[in-house]
């Protein structure tokens, strides 16, 4: 079975026995998408100004790749020092795309030599912060990944496959291999298309990004229903473990995601970008979502 069906089949089944997450299903069919109107059929762009998107494309798929190898963290976030306006996703975006800007992207060799410090240098973070050292252990898989290949290389050589690229990805790096959701595997794809670097294929096969914020916009919406005590827990603000709770966050969010998207006749990736940007409002950051400590989110 193929990386993609192979995630939905196993989030499907998880949803079907899950027991601490449901899935409302009338609520799932008259959700409301406010004023916007809802997700289209592409996603929105990538910002501009914090991604690096203006350089070469051999030099914006190094900084894109970059990028996501180390989009992860979502654990951590509250303990970043913020850029203003911004999440903690583009508050490193913005940060590696100026260092791009300024220095050019990253080099393999500097990939591959990297260090806590470094990065916290770069990011304008603490080097004491744990997130940082995962960040430098993710950069230096990265560059051995990569060997004495270019970024574009590697895109490039998954022949227009977004689903190619998404299990080279999982196979050759560790903290890529999210089994059962590849949520960053995936997304470079989709990443690297709206970046301008290649057109693939298969864009409509990928699944959802299963992270923390799409599960919390679907539970903030009453699709999601969680069980009473992991809803205590969630909303206490306690660091949720990557157990059997926090898979079937994730698993019955993709589902619902795939069960919408058929719906609405929209890549479930577009309507990922949708429910994240929901996610940017106040409303929902004003409610806790599930934390876990993970490099796979």
């Amino acid at each position: 079975m193929a990386l993609c069906e192979d995630v939905r089949a196993g989030c499907a089944a998880i949803a079907g026995t899950a027991r601490w997450v449901r899935i409302d299903r009338e609520r799932l069919d008259a959700y409301d998408f406010g004023d916007g109107g809802g997700p289209t059929a592409q996603p929105d762009p990538l910002d501009a100004e914090r991604h690096f998107l203006d350089g070469s494309v051999e030099d914006v798929a190094a900084y894109m790749l970059a990028l996501d190898a180390i989009n992860f963290g979502s654990g951590w976030f509250p303990l970043l020092r913020k850029r203003p306006f911004s999440s903690g996703y583009y508050t490193v975006s913005w940060a590696l795309a100026d260092h791009a800007r300024q220095f050019g992207p990253l080099t393999n060799e500097q990939l591959r030599a990297m260090s806590a410090d470094r990065i916290a240098g770069i990011l304008g973070q603490e080097p004491s912060l744990e997130l940082m050292a995962l960040y430098a252990q993710a950069l230096r898989d990265l560059g051995r990944f990569l060997g004495t290949r270019t970024a574009l290389e590697v895109v490039r050589g998954a022949r227009g496959s977004a689903e190619v690229l998404a299990q080279t990805l999982a196979s050759g790096m560790a903290l890529f291999a999210d089994r059962g959701f590849y949520k960053r595997a995936q997304i470079v794809g989709s990443d690297m298309d709206l970046a301008g670097v290649e057109r693939f294929r298969d864009l409509d096969r990928l699944t959802i990004f299963a992270d923390n914020l799409v599960p919390h916009v679907l539970r903030c919406d009453g699709v999601l229903v969680y069980d009473d005590a992991l809803a205590a827990h969630v909303d206490s603000g306690t660091l949720l473990p990557m157990d059997d709770r926090e898979r079937e966050i994730r698993a019955c969010a993709v589902h619902a995601c795939e069960l919408l998207a058929r719906r609405l006749d929209v890549p479930p990736r577009a309507l990922d970008t949708w429910l994240w940007n929901r996610g940017q409002g106040d409303a929902y950051k004003a409610r806790p979502r599930h934390r876990t400590r993970t490099v796979f989110y």
